[in-house]
């Protein structure tokens, strides 16, 4: 069985015999009774098959989108009604990822997972720039997520968050990239947008100080406003026992033995999310929250979203529902298309914040030297991807220029 609940336009659900927890039962008994939507998102069964695109998808990873280009390449033209961006949100270990996959092949959208740090410590020949860490000095040697499992009071601890913010911001603007140059919607698991609940309940339990917190939300506000936020934001709800269970089954060594994953930590994650996140991202996009304790089906999901009506609010200039995804002229989606496809470089120059009172986010001249004379010199660092004779790349005096995203 299952109950529905429309939250204005928040719409929380409980599946099974399980009941939703104490502030979802709260927010529920608050609000008007739920009324139907007309459809607009279309997964596979309502289609009667694969999605169709408008127009050849541009092929935007090897070819460059500039103002010339704009002349000849429309935008609009390739979107349709699952041209959307649809963000995944959950406490750890609720089985985002499962569901994040199975959403996006529904309704024919791109996946685009979690974000780690292996992003930054694999490169492009797949080298693990960890093995480097004997020569490094402290201040320059890796720190993950595993590292954090263990030793969430590290000086580089600050680093590490600020690091996850960037890459959910760069891989959020490759998610912008994919929808404007193919019409194709996308399915992210987390976002940039999400991504302070992690700063602050580190903060909140002591492992980051006020100084690195101000720094992060520097950095967050010179970012956050150059993206268009999304237009469904669907949370898996677990209560923090279940949490505790989940990391306990699926028993990753690193979770298992963390001292990080206490239910003070779990409790303030889901505050935050909660009376933060939750409320402040619903002033923008249609929120779906799930209690996921028993996990649920993906095809009951695709069939609530295509009972949300995203073109509602066009017709009030004054509602700011989706009001970022309102461009009445074809020249304003493509100036937003140049701006994610061809300027991806100068936005993420924003992570570029002058601040040298925060200790922990400096390093010495003397370890920055160490590290890029390291770093440089590892297998496959001397020169750009493709251009290193020792790992296997040939054909380097026909070479004249840069693929688009290897100057990023």
């Amino acid at each position: 069985m299952t109950a529905v609940f429309r939250v204005g336009l928040v719409r929380l659900v409980s599946r099974g015999a399980t009941a939703p927890n104490g502030l979802l039962q709260a927010q529920t008994n608050a609000l008007p009774a739920a009324f139907q939507q007309k459809c607009n998102i279309s997964g596979r069964t309502m289609r009667g098959g694969p999605r169709v695109p408008k127009e050849a998808p541009y092929p935007y990873k090897t070819k460059k989108y500039s103002v010339v280009n704009a002349f000849f390449d429309k935008t609009s033209k390739r979107f349709d009604e699952n041209s959307k961006v649809i963000c995944v949100e959950g406490p750890i270990a609720s089985g985002k990822t499962k569901f994040a996959k199975e959403l996006a092949e529904e309704l024919d959208m791109q996946y685009y997972p979690a974000v780690d740090l292996d992003l930054i410590y694999i490169n492009s020949y797949g080298y693990d720039m960890r093995k480097l860490d004997p020569e490094l000095p402290p201040s320059c040697r890796s720190y993950d997520i595993r590292n954090f499992c263990l030793d969430p009071s590290h000086d580089l601890a600050a680093q590490f968050q600020i690091r996850m913010y960037m890459l959910r911001y760069s891989q959020y603007i490759d998610a912008l990239q994919h929808i404007f140059s193919t019409g194709q919607g996308v399915v992210l698991e987390r976002s940039p947008y999400s991504d302070f609940v992690f700063m602050e309940t580190m903060f909140r339990q002591g492992y980051l100080s006020r100084g690195a917190r101000s720094v992060y939300n520097e950095i967050r506000q010179n970012t956050i406003g150059e993206l268009l936020k999304p237009h469904l934001v669907i949370y898996l709800d677990l209560p923090v026992d279940a949490v505790q269970k989940r990391i306990k089954a699926r028993n990753v060594e690193h979770e298992v033995k963390s001292k990080v994953f206490s239910e003070a930590y779990l409790r303030d994650m889901e505050i935050l999310y909660k009376q933060q996140y939750l409320k402040d991202i619903a002033n923008h996009a249609e929120l779906l929250i799930y209690d996921w304790t028993a996990d649920g089906e993906t095809e009951v999901v695709v069939e609530d979203i295509e009972r949300i009506d995203f073109n509602q609010y066009e017709s009030d200039p004054h509602n700011k529902k989706m009001i970022d995804w309102r461009f009445p002229l074809e020249s304003e989606w493509c100036e937003a298309r140049i701006k994610y496809c061809h300027e991806k470089p100068d936005l993420m120059n924003y992570f570029n914040v002058p601040r040298f009172d925060v200790p922990e986010l400096l390093r010495s001249a003397d370890d920055s030297k160490v590290w890029r004379d390291v770093w440089f010199n590892a297998p496959g660092m001397k020169f750009r991807p493709g251009y290193n004779a020792d790992m296997g790349d040939s054909g380097l005096m026909t070479k004249t220029k840069l693929g688009v995203n290897e100057a990023v």
